[in-house]
């Protein structure tokens, strides 16, 4: 029981600490020794005031290395609950696993997050969708960069009037573009781990077509 305390006491001090700690905001660092967040939610719609976050998927990502072993994934209770979403994602609204509260949910992805820049695909989505989930409980939004590999791989492009460029690229787009499997799509977990495989391969390109051998956050950011 005392462990139990101690532990419980380490976690809320982690997750409390997420809001004191500064993000660091210099972009001179290299890709490689940066750490990075993959992320993706499994959600009941996408109306960010009606629609719940069902599950947070999330990989970290250091030294060009998918760290599995330190991947981060839970499922959350939620009242909301929509049928056709389900056919999707294929998250039960009735589970025999007890699920923790959307508060106990944030609290342990906050203390994984820590300062990590987060990743995504069309990113925009997954953090308004927590942001307003930190909201519901009270919680100050997000403050860590983000990158999105919808916008990044555009970069990759080569701008020419014979190559028809898409307004959006889905991550579909991107795993059949670089032949990542896509067996376990529309789930968060495999969402996060295709988006981390494509987030190589799309930094790998930027390397070759500008020509350089080390990568910085600025290339990333700028």
């Amino acid at each position: 029981m005392v462990n139990f305390y101690i532990k419980c006491k380490a976690i809320v001090f982690s997750f409390l600490e997420y809001f004191k700690k500064p993000i660091d905001e210099s972009l001179l660092k290299t890709v490689e020794s940066t750490r990075f967040v993959v992320l993706d939610t499994e959600t009941t719609g996408f109306d960010y005031t009606t629609d719940r976050i069902l599950c947070i998927g999330a990989v970290t990502l250091q030294n060009g290395v998918i760290a599995i072993p330190e991947s981060f994934e839970i499922f959350i209770e939620q009242e909301h609950y929509d049928e056709n979403t389900a056919k999707i994602h294929g998250i039960l609204k009735d589970w025999i696993i007890k699920r923790p509260s959307e508060l106990e949910a944030l609290e342990q992805f906050l203390t994984f997050l820590d300062d990590a820049i987060i990743i995504a695909h069309h990113t925009f989505f997954d953090i308004t969708m927590i942001n307003c989930a930190l909201e519901r409980n009270n919680l100050p939004k997000l403050k860590n960069k983000t990158l999105d590999t919808a916008f990044l791989y555009k970069k990759t492009l080569i701008i020419s009037n014979l190559l028809e460029r898409k307004e959006h690229y889905t991550l579909d787009d991107l795993a059949d573009k670089f032949d990542i499997s896509k067996k376990d799509r529309h789930t968060a977990m495999g969402d996060a781990y295709i988006t981390a495989i494509a987030f190589l391969k799309i930094v790998k390109k930027l390397k070759d077509k500008k020509g350089k051998t080390e990568f910085t956050l600025r290339d990333l950011f700028n």
